[in-house]
């Protein structure tokens, strides 16, 4: 953590899950993610009381997550070197 060239967050949304933007901010000082763009937001049937976020899938360049939060689900796309293991380890690190 603390590397000289911390990751970028893209904003491109007006609206975000609840307490996602700070974790957001600090996974872009894990080294190997250097962007992160919170997408489209959506409702779920089942209840999440805390936040929780998951690797869904890989993408070119990254991964999709999806971050929920009550009845409320966030895709949240990644840019990162990092491997699958090593990004959840680094989302377990920013949800603390």
């Amino acid at each position: 953590m603390g590397t000289p060239s911390k990751g970028r967050i893209v904003w491109n949304h007006s609206t975000h899950l609840p307490g996602l933007i700070p974790i957001l901010e600090r996974l872009t000082y894990f080294e190997g993610i250097t962007t992160i763009t919170p997408a489209v937001l959506g409702n779920t049937k089942s209840n999440i009381p805390v936040l929780k976020i998951k690797v869904s899938v890989p993408i070119r360049g990254g991964f999709k997550l999806i971050a929920r939060k009550g009845k409320t689900f966030q895709e949240v796309f990644i840019l990162t070197s990092l491997g699958q293991e090593e990004l959840e380890a680094a989302i377990g690190q920013a949800l603390r």
